[in-house]
């Protein structure tokens, strides 16, 4: 399943080492010696997880209908124009940015905000409908970061005894 996602992402628009540079974005200030490569293996964890799993299919199947205007209005023009008060693309994404605790959920406030890299591109798409996507990659990018805090603060704790 989790090659299945990652797979429907790439179809989409977005690669894994898209979502690693927007979670080194979020912890480099506070982890200097964080590679890449240790965001790229985080992002990789997060896809493991089968809620996660379940709600990028959920969110991308959505997306999909809308742009095929498959769904019923007024729900299709809804999701198609993304509708700043519909809010539940940003709740379905939060399922994933709650996976390692509250750290993830500010840091989702933070991205749903400021739309960094491949978020902004897939906010701005003229192409596609991805009213969850967006959402769904900042969740991905939260629940990595939170991941890379948990483990860098433990490593110090480690290292202070």
């Amino acid at each position: 399943m989790k090659e299945l996602v990652i797979d429907l992402l790439n179809e989409r628009g977005v690669q894994i080492k898209d979502i690693a540079q927007i979670a080194y974005d979020l912890q480099s200030p506070y982890n200097p010696q964080l590679t890449l490569e240790e965001c790229v293996i985080s992002v990789e964890k997060v896809f493991e997880k089968r809620e996660v799993q379940y709600t990028i299919l959920t969110g991308v199947a959505l997306d999909k209908l809308a742009e095929e205007g498959s769904l019923d209005e007024p729900l299709s023009n809804i999701i198609t124009r993304d509708e700043p008060l519909y809010g539940i693309d940003e709740s379905l994404a939060m399922t994933i940015a709650n996976i390692y605790g509250t750290i993830g959920v500010t840091s989702f406030g933070f991205l749903d905000k400021q739309k960094t890299g491949i978020i902004e591109e897939l906010d701005n798409s003229a192409e596609n409908v991805n009213t969850f996507l967006d959402d769904i990659v900042a969740g991905i990018a939260s629940a990595a970061s939170a991941r890379l805090a948990h483990r860098h603060k433990e490593k110090q704790q480690v290292d202070i005894s």
